[in-house]
């Protein structure tokens, strides 16, 4: 039974670090540096027309919320801040 019980919690221990590893993994809010941002948003940016607006304001929002979403476009559900934070108008504010 010591056995079963022993087995169970090491199962849960390995699950839950998967859990973790996968998370810090995947990027997310506060998973950069702010010396990261520059190379984070020169790839968000670099499909844009609008690249240096799209630089700017992109840097703007790693260095507050050291996130960028993966991709050139979209994924924002990835870091709250970035997606949240709206100009005064109430559009977004990062690209």
């Amino acid at each position: 039974m010591a056995k079963i019980v022993c087995f169970s919690y090491a199962f849960l221990f390995i699950l839950a670090m998967a859990s973790v590893i996968h998370v810090v993994s995947a990027g997310g809010e506060g998973s950069l540096r702010p010396e990261e941002c520059a190379n984070a948003c020169d790839y968000r940016c670099s499909k844009t027309q609008y690249r240096k607006p799209c630089l700017f304001f992109c840097n703007k929002c790693c260095n507050k919320c050291l996130c960028v979403p993966s991709g050139f476009y979209g994924h924002k559900e990835e870091c709250p801040c970035y997606n949240n934070w709206k100009t005064q108008e109430g559009k977004p504010k990062c690209p």
